[in-house]
C-alpha cells in the first residue's frame, strides 16, 4: 500500500489497494491469533470453547456478531471469569459498524489496561466485523494509520473486512489524522 497524498498530506489507501494487500497475506487462518499483546482475533468456534478461553487466560470477549448464526454468546455463557460485550452487527457493506468503533476500542483498551487483561474479539469467521473493530482500536488508541493497522494484523491473521467497513475505516483514518494534526497546532 502506498502513502500518496496531495499537498504533503498522506491519504488512506484505496479500497482496491487494501483488498489486494490483504489477499497477499500468507498467515494461516486459525481459530484464533494474537494480533497485539493481549489482543486476540478469532472466530465463533474459539469463542464457544470456554475451556480453551480459560486456558488462554481470556478475561474479556467482544462479540461483533452477537445474536447471529453461531455467535449467541452472552455473559451467562462465560460466567463470572470472563466479561462479555456483544455488538449485533451484520457483515453487510451497508451496515454502519463505525457507530461502534469508539465504544469497542474503549472496551478493548480498558480490558488491556489491566495487567492480566486478555481480550478475544470475534465474529463468525474472525475476518470482517471483528477485524474491522480491531483495526479501529489500533487506529484510535495506538495512532496507527489504516495502512499500518492492516499491515500489523495481517502479519498474524488473514482478514477481509467488507468494502463498506473498509470505507468506514478510511473515514476514521482521515478523521483521526485531522484531529491529531489539529491537536498539534493547538
Amino acid at each position: 500500500m502506498r502513502p500518496a497524498g496531495r499537498g504533503g498530506r498522506e491519504q488512506p489507501p484505496s479500497i482496491p489497494e487494501m483488498e489486494t494487500f490483504m489477499e497477499k497475506c500468507s498467515a494461516p487462518l486459525r481459530h484464533v491469533d494474537q494480533v497485539w499483546p493481549g489482543l486476540y482475533l478469532g472466530d465463533a468456534v474459539i469463542a464457544n470453547n470456554l475451556d480453551v478461553l480459560n486456558e488462554m487466560g481470556i478475561t474479556h470477549v467482544l462479540n461483533a456478531a452477537h445474536c447471529s448464526w453461531d455467535c449467541k454468546g452472552e455473559q451467562v455463557v462465560y460466567g463470572q471469569g470472563i466479561h462479555y460485550y456483544g455488538i449485533t452487527a451484520e457483515d453487510c457493506p451497508d451496515f454502519n459498524l463505525s457507530l461502534y468503533f469508539h465504544t469497542a476500542a474503549e472496551y478493548i483498551h480498558t480490558a488491556l489496561s489491566d495487567p492480566c487483561g486478555k481480550v478475544l474479539v470475534h465474529c463468525v469467521l474472525g475476518r470482517s466485523r471483528s477485524a474491522a473493530l480491531v483495526l479501529a482500536y489500533l487506529m484510535i488508541y495506538h495512532h496507527f494509520s489504516l495502512a499500518d493497522a492492516i499491515q500489523r494484523v495481517t502479519q498474524y491473521r488473514p482478514i477481509c473486512p467488507n468494502r463498506g467497513f473498509l470505507k468506514q475505516l478510511q473515514d476514521l483514518d482521515l478523521d483521526l489524522r485531522f484531529r491529531w494534526k489539529f491537536c498539534k497546532i493547538i
